[in-house]
């Protein structure tokens, strides 16, 4: 079976050889390479092509995260490891935002990140606890806070917000509901006004962003 091919960047010389030594005794992968900054690191990740990346965050001339963005840019199957001593939310959401496949933190043990070099060339997402735990955390407060918020629309209120995301005009609103289109006008105007919306693409972003429809129904939003 071929190894997995896994590139370091870090900017402590130690750091990195106490990874590539960690590495050395499994049998599925192999480091072909070390970068010591961020624009090492693009250029190594280039000329090698490797499966993973085990990426710093805090490193001179390109951090980990403009890094792996100029990476991912020039190499979209390789897979991003950020391994740092930074777990602040700021970071881990740009972590992600840049296309990383997995955040670990450096009191991470071998085990663990072995573990995570494995699942991540297979193409899954993996976290350190703590991460996962908060990542978890926030979806549960973003959720709670998008439905509270739909939570203030009646039933009606949403079903006619759904049907002008999706594309209808009043006229096949009011036929759908059997109303006049004066009426649909007026439910229009209201739920701008209640939402503090002033425009149909308004709505329409607004149905996206708290499930009212998916983001896939809509093609085109101005």
């Amino acid at each position: 079976m071929k190894p997995i091919t896994v590139l370091l960047a870090d900017d402590h010389t130690i750091l990195r050889e106490g990874l590539r030594a960690l590495l050395k005794i499994e049998n599925d992968m192999i480091v072909v390479g070390e970068a010591r900054q961020g624009i090492e690191a693009v250029e190594l990740a280039i000329k090698y092509k490797p499966d993973v990346i085990v990426m710093d965050i805090a490193m001179p001339l390109l951090n980990g995260l403009g890094a792996t963005q100029r990476i991912l840019e020039v190499l979209p199957d390789t897979r991003v490891l950020i391994l740092s001593a930074h777990s602040d939310d700021p970071y881990m959401d740009r972590a992600l935002q840049v296309g990383a496949a997995g955040f670990l933190i450096k009191q991470t043990s071998a085990e663990c990140l072995s573990t995570a070099i494995r699942e991540v060339n297979k193409g899954k997402t993996y976290f350190s606890a703590a991460i996962a735990k908060r990542i978890e955390q926030r979806k549960c407060e973003r959720s709670k806070i998008k439905n509270e918020s739909v939570k203030g629309l009646t039933a009606r209120e949403r079903e006619v917000i759904q049907l002008i995301a999706e594309g209808a005009a009043n006229k096949q609103v009011a036929a759908y509901f059997g109303i006049s289109v004066k009426t649909v006008g007026k439910h229009r105007q209201h739920l701008m006004d209640k939402l503090n919306i002033h425009d149909t693409a308004g709505l329409t972003r607004y149905a996206i962003s708290h499930g009212i429809i998916e983001c896939s129904v809509q093609v085109t939003i101005i």
